[in-house]
């Protein structure tokens, strides 16, 4: 609890915050006849140029300054004249609480409460354009790492007190800022009390992005699909949330994590709503196609080229057994020394900052790929296969299910290079039973593929194919029962 005496609590707080040399301690006398100490503990730059008339904390003091103590007790006490972001504190710890996350707190000598007035707060990047969702029509804004700028930027798109937004603290040390956004009454109740149940079991000392999260909550934690979809665009998120979906804000990441999902909702994209129903269900239709490229391709190329050469025509196998004359590897160490090749430059392309990353990506690539071919060390054709199945692999929309996809690739490879296409058949079963057997809170994965009954197959007018958007008026399965009529 907090003493009236404010020698006291500078006692307890500073020897909490002892070698903090960042959190300052500012103190002063207020009053014009009768003096009465105080101080104000901040973060010097959180919190910056506390006197000045325009921030609420200069205002706070500058009005104390003229007072009595009996006025200034009263005044805090009553928050008089309006003063907006702020609230009394009773508890040291709560003390503590808010000077971390970057607001002043004022105590003051007689009173036992402390105030603590919202300030600027940390540095942050601003608002910024989406870097990994990228469309070409809709909106470009992107989240950033502030938790409130963005449940503020889904509020202004959804401007209904059914939005609700709950913070929650976790991380035992780091103490950061969890936000769940629903729209009450759509929303499940069931599915909003298993994500509150989930975030309250984490025991964690840090958490500084959604992806912990995601792993931490996620139900099968050997799956290399993702079982939560992310999102950077706000649009996306306040789409979602209208159709009955969670989204999870963590501050200090521009990620949302949007739940539950789907095997399907990681092939839509924001503006897939926004285009006619024509080129839309083309666009999946391609993105699904290339899902199955991005992980069979090279597999496929060694079943043919090793069990199965009758499939192809006669001039294609002799231009491709005369092109690997010279080679002096067998076809499958040939895919897996131009497959980790790309995986190499890929990840260079990531890690070097500046346009320098996307150019050693796409320059590497040509360089590589046509001095290996000129050195006899792979065919031409691999090298062919291995940038169609790159291509692929960024066509789907989503970056994590393409990691899936290109981890399993190489299950592929080594399937076809034993079994070839049965090795092949055998991959797409078990990825396929996998997929059946995963769920996300409850929800079969393959939904509306599976169970489709549920929501009365209504969730099928929008999964490969999209239907027209008038022909979509009611809500996915996520949504409340009561609440599924009604969606554009």
């Amino acid at each position: 609890m907090i003493s009236r005496s404010l020698k006291e609590n500078m006692q307890l707080i500073d020897e909490r915050i002892k070698d903090c040399d960042d959190i300052k301690c500012r103190k002063m006398k207020l009053g014009q006849v009768e003096k009465v100490e105080a101080c104000i503990y901040y973060v010097e730059v959180a919190v910056n140029n506390l006197t000045i008339e325009e921030t609420v904390i200069g205002k706070l003091i500058n009005r104390l300054w003229n007072m009595n103590p009996e006025e200034q007790y009263e005044y805090i006490k009553d928050n008089a004249l309006g003063i907006t972001d702020v609230k009394e504190l009773s508890d040291i710890n709560e003390v503590i609480m808010g000077i971390m996350i970057g607001d002043g707190v004022v105590l003051i000598d007689g009173y036992n409460k402390a105030v603590k007035i919202k300030s600027q707060g940390y540095p942050r990047m601003g608002v910024t354009e989406t870097e990994m969702e990228k469309v070409m029509r809709g909106s470009k804004e992107g989240f950033s790492d502030s938790v409130k700028t963005n449940t503020a930027l889904v509020r202004r798109r959804i401007r209904s007190d059914k939005l609700k937004v709950k913070e929650k603290i976790i991380g035992d040390i780091s103490n950061t800022t969890v936000a769940v956004v629903y729209a009450e009454g759509i929303a499940r109740d069931s599915v909003l009390k298993e994500i509150d149940n989930r975030l309250s079991s984490l025991s964690i000392e840090g958490l500084m992005d959604t992806g912990i999260i995601e792993q931490l909550m996620e139900e099968s934690v050997l799956s290399p699909f993702p079982q939560y979809q992310t999102t950077e665009r706000p649009d996306k998120a306040a789409m979602e949330i209208l159709n009955g979906r969670v989204a999870l804000f963590v501050d200090n990441t521009p990620v949302a994590l949007l739940l539950p999902t789907s095997y399907g909702s990681f092939f839509q994209t924001a503006d897939d709503y926004y285009n006619r129903f024509q080129i839309v269900s083309f666009e999946r239709i391609i993105r699904y196609v290339a899902a199955i490229i991005a992980m069979t391709f090279p597999a496929f190329y060694l079943a043919a080229i090793n069990y199965h050469p009758e499939i192809l025509p006669t001039n294609l196998i002799m231009t491709l057994q005369s092109a690997r004359v010279s080679v002096p590897f067998p076809a499958f160490i040939e895919v897996l020394i131009m497959e980790l090749s790309f995986e190499l430059l890929r990840e260079a392309g990531v890690r070097i900052p500046g346009p320098m990353g996307s150019t050693i990506g796409i320059v590497g690539g040509l360089i590589i790929g046509q001095a290996a071919v000129s050195a006899g060390v792979v065919s031409p054709i691999i090298v062919i296969v291995v940038a169609v199945t790159a291509l692929a692999s960024f066509a789907i929309p989503n970056d994590e299910l393409s990691s899936a996809f290109r981890l399993l690739k190489y299950f592929a490879i080594v399937l076809a290079a034993f079994y070839g296409f049965f090795g092949i058949i055998m991959a797409l079963l078990f990825v396929v039973g996998h997929l059946c057997r995963l769920k996300s809170f409850g929800f079969p994965y393959m939904m509306p593929y599976v169970a489709a009954d549920i929501n009365k197959k209504r969730d099928l007018k929008d999964s490969v194919i999209r239907y027209p958007i008038k022909s979509l008026s009611w809500k996915s399965v996520y949504a409340d029962r009561k609440n599924r009529k009604g969606r554009y």
